[in-house]
């Protein structure tokens, strides 16, 4: 195959993808031993113009990339761009009502993602592992639910766990499901809440040893610190080190039965009263009142419980963390230095909204700084691997062959080892490109076990190779990438290594 590097390189300009979903009243076909709706009958209407329109920008921000009839059903949802626009962000924020028969069988088929907690540590770590990457890929390139799932990765890196350490190799499974999947088109003082309640964040960030048992013992104060920086308000944020020590303060007594501690509920939380610091605190500025230990056992750990939900209320739908969640959300959706007005817009959302996730995010993709910030973000490599199987329609397994360019090109689900989560900014990521290369190569040529695509049938989607580019590109091809694609003897797989794709 002669694709060489100066020419992928060099190939290519800006990109997109678009579309997203649409099987209504169709026949049906079989994915994962199951029936799914099947795709419209080519061939599809694709872009049409030099730049990137409404429909694909929406597409390329709010899925993990444009099936090959994705642009052709959202450019039928309204009478012009911009209504078609519309329809699919509302119809995308309305997750739940979306039928994913799809998605739901990719998940199906692995049967530890619903066990309890406890009956998750009957089962090996890295089969555990295995099986929610593997979901966690699948997902994303077969669900009908992909801003959720967007929302889900986001979450992921927001709250980042590395399941490798300690009982998280086990916990993360149900903290994936239930503060995870759970909330991430939720409301995010209820995220929060879930994520400071779960056993993998509590193993993860230490809070499981942060007690005071004695005058002498000090409070363990990671998660505190990370709940104050990464999780709420963000660096250099008004809060102190003092405050910081008095969230530890408020949080001492939590703890998780552990393995090889526990006979019995292994993976639960409790709160025991004997290891809180029972005093006053001060949380910026906000006293919270402490208890004595004369009361009743169980009136202490209602009172000393209910501390974290104190704490929680203080910071969670503070203007500090509304500005830091609207900064991340803008750098996902807009750009890798988010502009000043758009951060400041969907930040008074948040707020005004009392952190409804759905509200905030329809604020940002309502902006004039989201619909007019085109193709100019590099796709990571998690969304790179997703959105070439989608754009290709690719039937694969996800296993190994697939989940191992992940690995290489170092983002593996769950697997980042420090809390603030794999970066969203392009310069991190500039090191994976000949991976990105090489996957798109043994792609077409069918060297991935596992993973197939029907060229006939993708070259049968369009009524010619253009529109096959641009369908691949979310906007026509430019003269130069027309002519490096008709000189090059795998003319597909240079697209999909070229920046017009890569960029989104």
């Amino acid at each position: 195959m002669k694709i060489d590097r100066r020419r992928f390189v060099q190939t290519g300009g800006v990109a997109t993808a678009a579309l997203a979903t649409g099987c209504d009243q169709l026949p049906s076909i079989e994915l994962f031993g199951r029936s799914v709706p099947a795709p419209p009958a080519p061939p599809y209407r694709v872009p049409d113009t030099r730049a990137i329109d409404l429909v694909s920008h929406a597409l390329n921000r709010l899925t993990f990339g444009a099936r090959p009839w994705d642009y052709h059903r959202v450019a039928g949802l309204g009478e012009t761009e911009e209504e078609s626009f519309y329809a699919f962000v509302e119809e995308q924020l309305a997750a739940e009502k979306i039928d994913d028969p799809a998605g739901y069988n990719a998940a199906r088929q692995f049967d530890t993602l619903g066990l309890p907690v406890g009956e998750l540590f009957e089962y090996q770590e890295k089969l555990l592992l295995r099986e929610l990457t593997e979901a966690t890929l699948l997902r994303a390139v077969y669900s009908e639910r992909q801003l959720y799932e967007v929302m889900v990765q986001f979450w992921t890196d927001h709250f980042n766990i590395d399941s490798s350490k300690g009982d998280c190799k086990w916990l993360k499974v149900a903290d994936d499901r239930e503060v995870i999947r759970k909330h991430a088109l939720g409301t995010f003082p209820e995220l929060l809440e879930a994520s400071a309640r779960s056993p993998a964040m509590l193993w993860y960030l230490d809070g499981r040893v942060n007690r005071k048992r004695n005058a002498e013992e000090k409070p363990n104060e990671n998660y505190a610190r990370e709940l104050l920086e990464l999780h709420t308000l963000g660096v250099n944020s008004g809060y102190t080190q003092e405050d910081v020590m008095e969230v530890a303060r408020c949080l001492t007594g939590w703890t998780i039965k552990e393995t090889g501690r526990s006979r019995f509920g292994i993976g639960t939380i409790e709160f025991k009263p004997h290891l809180h610091d029972c005093g006053d605190k001060v949380v910026m500025g906000q006293t919270i009142n402490g208890f004595s230990k004369d009361l009743a056992w169980d009136e202490q750990i209602r009172l000393g419980s209910d501390e974290l939900a104190q704490v929680l209320k203080i910071i969670a739908l503070h203007e500090h963390t509304a500005r830091y969640i609207a900064t991340k959300l803008c750098r996902r959706f807009i750009a890798d230095e988010p502009p000043e007005q758009a951060v400041a817009t969907v930040a008074k959302w948040f707020l005004d909204s009392d952190g409804d996730i759905r509200q905030t995010l329809r604020s940002l993709f309502h902006s004039d700084e989201f619909k007019n910030t085109r193709g100019n973000k590099l796709k990571r490599p998690f969304n790179y691997l997703a959105s070439t199987l989608r754009a290709t329609n690719a039937k694969t397994d996800g296993k190994k062959r697939i989940t191992d360019f992940l690995v290489r090109m170092g983002h593996s689900p769950y697997q980042f080892p420090t809390p603030d989560g794999y970066p969203e900014e392009a310069g991190p990521w500039l090191g994976t490109l000949l991976w990105r290369w090489n996957f798109a190569a043994r792609l077409v040529k069918g060297e991935l076990k596992g993973t197939k695509i029907d060229k006939d049938q993708l070259r049968h989607s369009f009524d010619t190779k253009l529109q096959g580019a641009a369908a691949l590109f979310g906007r026509t091809a430019s003269r130069p990438e027309i002519e490096e694609l008709k000189a090059n003897e795998e003319p597909l797989a240079l697209a999909l290594a070229s920046p017009g794709f890569q960029m989104c």
